[in-house]
């Protein structure tokens, strides 16, 4: 899942060597922190925030078919 993020956010960023995604494991639950520069929060959230769910939206679906459950935050 973490590739998947990076990926994704990679592809919307000016600066895509600034994104960093972590894992983390809470339970039965992944969370993916994703950080991006401040310059490029805004391409990464979206006009009220369509862009950041629609990111938990294909990786809540990748993680289905691995009977995960995966949580996206972006930092």
């Amino acid at each position: 899942m973490k590739e998947l993020v990076e990926i994704i956010a990679r592809a919307l960023v000016d600066n895509p060597s600034s994104v960093n995604v972590t894992e983390e494991t809470e339970g039965d639950t992944l969370i993916e922190k994703l950080n991006v520069s401040p310059d490029d929060m805004g391409k990464v959230i979206g006009k009220q925030g369509r862009i950041a769910n629609a990111i938990r939206t294909v990786v809540k679906a990748a993680a289905l078919k691995e009977n995960k459950r995966v949580v996206v935050e972006i930092i």
